[in-house]
């Protein structure tokens, strides 16, 4: 455990206020004395008015370089030991001449954390000189694919505290002016007042600051009279209110050190999957320009590794010899079923176009492909895998709290949507269609245990998970958070640990439950209902972009005669299998299910009869392929017939298609089987 230092001096030099305030709240609470610099001009200022101990200098000034205001700053004080913070010198050339010819005595990347900053002051200040070896830290500067992720989350988040720190005492500041006025009996500022102490009793704990929530809290309880029409013991509410400025006045004011987590600090993941090394290191400077991480394989056996060892939102494949391999093999990696995928290739032929879309990609780009190329199949297979993730939707009158409780739940598998007017509410749902709700009790106007009645009483969300959050946890409290409806609740001050698990456990619990309803168990497809209703949505989506919507009606050939001569498990099994085909091919916005028995039913947005019966044709081709085994323990193969219809030509709504697949499956079967009819 570090010691503390209040004879050491820091110049901080960083233009950026953000992290500046973040680095210097937590030194100060290390015991160093910190001076703030953001120009060269303020740091020359600093370093001749006062004595300096040492100095952490950005690598990018305004006007100038970190590099250069240090060989400046050689001239007049050649042994100042000096932090160098950048997120560009990372290689050994850079790194010596940092510490051998500027004196630098020690690199670090950024982003960093405030700890790793009090980590290399205390070993500076242990031992001034040397500085270390340049090899000392090569392990952290390897820039290549396999670092480790930036903790941004952390650093977000730790941000944000130390804002919410700074503004305590203002708020102590207007809570004691409130105090005031209601001595004299000014109800209207009592009532500001509880609602004051009230957000710092639940919000100040989801910050950090524990020890001020509690004294909130107990405050809290002494204000109860101002809800209650009894009257105020001011002693208790004098001795309450020194309390917690004795909790805000204290110079720790930054939250306890939690756990670290490892979240991508970019738009998102894409992989890049190409036997070209050039194609390869373009496309990590363009993932630098677009501020996406770029991952990158020259196999389907590297590309399978690479998404084992992290979340990737996308892929982006050449269409070469091993690009349709790669498709298959990513998509039958599990959880990655519906992985975004994206083609490129130096030919736009109809056929290379209908392999892409039957492996599932979603875009076919150009060979070589520009920055705006590869900018467009970023955005559209990052947006397409963010669909997947949960959303939940935190409703809380303290902007502080909803800012607090998105930062903790918020990752690659959970969106979050704020809402701080709980009249909105029942308009957001039917916008963002949350997953999940957290709701505080006590707001303005209709309470937790009020929203969560009227919900309960609407059909379309009386299903939807509802968590409350409350300073309270009573008997009385707990029977009637459960009686409103709500399924779990979580006291004030939240702990982030306890609310992501309580979350995630109830979106878990959602997600089968729906998996449950929306799914065929053997198959794994769509069932009948939520197909029709996905269906109607991409009709309007069609009619919108004026674009054609292939629906096709198929049917396993002879089910009956397998069932009859292999056994009813082996017709399960030709089930299963061709239930993971159709779900492991097409592209992300096809619909596919299991319409009942043999009979399954797909919908391709955008493709014309051609094109549609190119694509299927390749799934009958790979079913076929397909070798059984009856539960004798003989070898048999399947085929399937399909029917074609296309809107607009053959009917604009979800009846009509069908009537016209199904007539044209009849007419396949009739012309001998495993065909598929267009006409």
């Amino acid at each position: 455990m570090s010691t503390a230092r209040t004879d050491k001096m820091l110049l901080f030099l960083e233009d950026d206020r953000d992290l500046q305030t973040l680095v210097c709240t937590f030194l100060r609470d290390k015991g160093y004395q910190v001076t703030p610099a953001r120009s060269a001009a303020e740091a020359r200022e600093v370093l001749q008015s006062k004595p300096v101990d040492a100095a952490i200098v950005d690598g990018l000034l305004p006007g100038m370089t970190g590099a250069d205001f240090i060989r400046e700053l050689r001239q007049t004080k050649p042994n100042l030991p000096v932090l160098f913070a950048s997120a560009f010198w990372k290689d050994l050339k850079s790194h010596e001449l940092l510490t051998r010819q500027l004196g630098v005595a020690r690199v670090v990347h950024k982003p960093y954390r405030p700890e790793e900053l009090a980590v290399w002051l205390e070993q500076l200040f242990a031992v001034v000189e040397p500085p270390p070896p340049p090899s000392e830290s090569l392990g952290s500067m390897d820039d290549d694919e396999d670092d480790e992720p930036v903790d941004d989350f952390a650093a977000s988040l730790a941000l944000l505290s130390a804002d919410y720190g700074a503004k305590l005492p203002e708020r102590l500041a207007s809570l004691q002016a409130l105090f005031g006025r209601g001595r004299h009996g000014d109800a209207a500022a009592m009532e500001e007042a509880y609602s004051v102490v009230h957000k710092l009793h639940g919000t100040a704990g989801s910050y950090g600051f524990r020890d001020v929530s509690i004294a909130a809290g107990a405050l809290e309880d002494v204000l109860q009279p101002v809800k209650t029409g009894g009257t105020l013991d001011w002693a208790r509410v004098d001795a309450g209110f020194r309390a917690l400025e004795d909790r805000v006045s204290l110079p720790v004011l930054t939250p306890e050190p939690e756990a670290e987590e490892a979240v991508v600090a970019a738009m998102g993941t894409l992989l890049v999957v190409d036997e070209d090394a050039a194609i390869l290191a373009d496309a990590k400077q363009m993932g630098d320009r677009e501020g996406v991480r770029v991952v990158t394989a020259r196999s389907p056996q590297e590309a399978c590794a690479a998404v084992e060892r992290q979340w990737v939102d996308g892929a982006l494949l050449h269409m070469g010899s091993a690009g349709l391999a790669t498709a298959n093999a990513l998509r039958a990696m599990e959880g990655h079923q519906s992985l975004p995928l994206a083609f490129s290739s130096t030919g736009a032929g109809l056929q290379e176009r209908v392999h892409a879309a039957h492996a599932g990609a979603s875009l076919f780009l150009p060979r070589p492909f520009t920055q705006q190329d590869f900018a467009t199949a970023a955005e559209r297979l990052v947006t397409a895998r963010r669909l997947e993730r949960a959303k939940v939707m935190v409703v809380d009158d303290d902007p502080e709290a909803v800012r607090a409780l998105s930062q903790a739940l918020v990752s690659d598998a959970v969106e979050v949507v704020g809402l701080e007017n709980a009249y909105g509410l029942l308009d957001a749902l039917a916008q963002h269609r949350p997953d999940l709700l957290l709701l505080d009790v006590q707001m303005p106007g209709p309470s937790g245990f009020d929203l969560c009645r009227i919900l309960r009483l609407t059909p379309e969300w009386q299903e939807l998970p509802i968590l409350l959050i409350t300073t309270q946890v009573g008997l009385e409290f707990r029977l009637a958070a459960f009686q409103a409806g709500a399924d779990d609740y979580l006291a004030k001050p939240v702990l982030k640990e306890e609310l992501r698990a309580r979350v995630h456990a109830r979106l878990e619990r959602a997600r089968l439950s729906r998996e449950r309803t929306e799914r065929d168990a053997l198959t794994g497809l769509m069932l009948r209902r939520p197909f029709v209703e996905a269906v109607a949505t991409r009709l309007s989506e069609a009619r919108r972009s004026d674009r054609p919507l292939a629906l096709c009606f198929l049917d396993v050939d002879h089910f009956k005669k397998v069932n009859d001569q292999h056994g009813h498990l082996a017709g399960d099994r030709v089930l299963t299998r061709l239930g993971r085909l159709l779900g492991a091919r097409f592209r992300r916005e096809d619909l596919r299910a299991r319409w009942g028995g043999e009979e399954f039913v797909v919908a391709l947005l955008g493709e014309t009869p051609e094109s549609a019966k190119e694509i299927l044709s390749r799934t009958a081709e790979e079913l076929a392929g397909m070798a059984f085994e009856s539960d004798a323990g003989h070898t048999f193969h399947v085929t399937f017939s399909a029917g074609l219809a296309v809107a607009p030509m053959d009917g604009t709504t979800l009846d009509e298609l069908l009537r016209v697949a199904d007539a044209r499956l009849y007419r396949a079967k009739e012309n001998g089987r495993n065909r598929i009819e267009t006409e």
